[in-house]
């Protein structure tokens, strides 16, 4: 089974106690530290109770995140992307695409179109 990269995971690996907070800054893109203050921040506030709730069902249902899920930061930043705003990821990739196309299509053109120039130079060739 593929490890989905849109996926919310524990990151153990950098992660202080479990890697709760290590795996919301990997998801979200938001440095750690932020995370980790965020989360004080919020439990000293009057959340006590709930924060620790809301940590420990962290723990237990979320998977931890595989060895090896990215190829670099390049590719983890794009999926950060992806999960933050998905209709602005596909718009990019469409455009790209696009983009791609029409110089492909392009191509074609001047390669199938009746091009003297080209065939003379092809035929000096032979």
């Amino acid at each position: 089974m593929t490890a989905r990269r849109t996926k919310f995971y524990l990151n153990k690996a950098e992660g202080k106690w479990q890697g709760v907070c290590a795996g919301i800054a990997d998801y979200t893109g938001i440095d750690v530290l932020w995370v980790r203050v965020g989360a004080v921040l919020i439990t000293l506030m009057g959340a006590f109770p709930w924060t620790l709730i809301a940590y420990f069902l962290t723990v237990w249902m979320a998977d931890n995140k595989p060895a090896g899920l990215y190829l670099d930061r390049a590719e983890e930043k794009f999926w950060q992307g992806v999960r933050s705003n998905p209709t602005a990821s596909t718009r990019d990739v469409r455009s790209k695409f696009r983009d791609i196309d029409r110089r492909l299509a392009d191509i074609e053109m001047f390669y199938t179109s009746r091009n003297t120039r080209l065939a003379d130079e092809i035929e000096s060739l032979r």
